[in-house]
């Protein structure tokens, strides 16, 4: 079969785009609304306290970010790895990447408060906190990502391609490692403390980024009526099944170690048993919903070839790990803090005690705002610059495996 030039073009406009375009719009003043009020009237309207400081927002942020990295993982096994059928998905891969860490970013910022307090935290870099580590490590990934397009879409700088991808791939690593490190980090967290975390939201990214990437990809063919074989599909759908796996073994590794150490023996019971709708979330959201359906509508026999089986594998594994996050920020919070290991401690500020968080509906408003703010930028980003292959049929794709 011979060889056919890959051609990229913009996205036609259409009463669809403009649809899309005003139904996120909706969302997105949602997320307005809620952060303006929660401005206004401060913190205490949402369900975050002095022992829970982390809540829903920081569930979607940090999915967001951690996502961002994974989905840029199209491109780089193009690039890096130098698999030609992922090259043709690399500017979408990136241009993905970009969006779901701004999303990411902005509920972040829009969580302190007083965004303008980013500032601060923009020139004042404390290097022995994790946190002042990750400023430099979300700005350098949004550099690289544009460079990485930059290469791809103009001629004159294509010696520089192979460099930036790489560069963008490195940098991705170690972007998602200060991630996972800010809890590995967290000693007196029981349920943090971990050299695991590290590589395990490296993984956790892989596969929550392939999921949203493969959403993306579909409907941007199906809405664009374009052509998507079934060569790219199934090599994404054996990928995502991989990187499911890799979670799973990693988080067997953590909770196992935990179970082992006398001292999280505790936490351990009240995630794995005692924790409510924690543990129901953990047992039903992340394992059997998030994990164990994906795979078996990846590998089931009869639905081999079905577009529909894997959609649905992609948004279960999304929906697994909002519940895994919300489990390992949430449930490591509502579990007592170890101040003082190896004694009792007894006093009338919650010490020992477990802490209680209820999501509010602004918390809820403001990370869905996150959401459509991302989607957005993919939406507006195919339209107007030429992010999107004009097929990527089988006979297109076939001779560049």
């Amino acid at each position: 079969m011979a060889s056919q030039a890959i051609i990229f073009r913009e996205t036609k406009g259409s009463k669809g785009f403009f649809t899309l375009l005003a139904v996120l719009g909706v969302f997105l003043v949602l997320g307005a609304i809620a952060f303006f009020y929660a401005e206004h009237h401060g913190h205490h309207v949402t369900g975050m306290n002095n022992q829970t400081v982390w809540g829903l927002p920081h569930v979607f942020a940090i999915f967001l970010i951690v996502a961002a990295s994974g989905a840029l993982n199209v491109g780089s096994i193009g690039t890096v790895f130098s698999k030609k059928l992922y090259q043709p998905m690399g500017r979408l891969s990136a241009l993905v990447a970009i969006s779901l860490l701004i999303g990411g970013l902005i509920v972040l910022v829009l969580d302190l408060g007083h965004p303008d307090r980013l500032i601060i935290a923009m020139t004042h870099y404390n290097f022995k906190s994790i946190f002042a580590w990750n400023i430099i490590l979300y700005n350098g990934f949004l550099a690289l990502c544009g460079m990485y397009i930059w290469t791809m879409m103009d001629r004159k700088v294509k010696g520089f391609y192979k460099l930036a991808g790489f560069s963008a791939f490195t940098w991705r690593l170690i972007l998602t490692t200060g991630t996972g490190s800010i809890f590995g980090f967290l000693v007196s967290r029981d349920f943090y403390n971990s050299a695991v975390m590290a590589p395990l939201f490296i993984v956790m990214s892989f596969a929550f980024g392939l999921a949203i990437f493969i959403l993306v990809l579909h409907f941007a063919y199906k809405w664009t009526e374009r052509e998507l074989g079934e060569v790219v599909m199934n090599r994404l759908r054996n990928l995502l099944a991989v990187f499911i796996c890799g979670v799973l073994l990693l988080e067997l590794a953590r909770h196992l170690t935990g179970l082992y150490i006398a001292q999280r023996l505790g936490v351990e019971t009240f995630i794995l048993r005692d924790g409510g709708i924690y543990t129901q979330l953990f047992w039903v959201g992340q394992i059997l919903l998030g994990s164990l359906l994906p795979l078996g509508l990846i590998f089931c026999r009869k639905l081999a070839n079905n577009r529909t089986a894997l959609l649905l594998a992609a948004a279960f594994t999304i929906l697994g790990g909002f519940a895994q996050l919300y489990v390992i920020l949430i449930g490591g919070q509502a579990y007592p803090l170890t101040l003082f290991p190896g004694a009792e401690v007894s006093s009338g500020y919650f010490d020992g005690a477990i802490n209680s968080y209820a999501p509010s509906i602004w918390e809820l408003m403001l990370g869905v705002g996150g959401v459509a703010l991302a989607l957005v930028m993919v939406t507006i980003g195919v339209k107007v610059l030429r992010f999107l292959p004009d097929s990527l049929s089988d006979a297109m794709v076939d001779p560049l495996k």
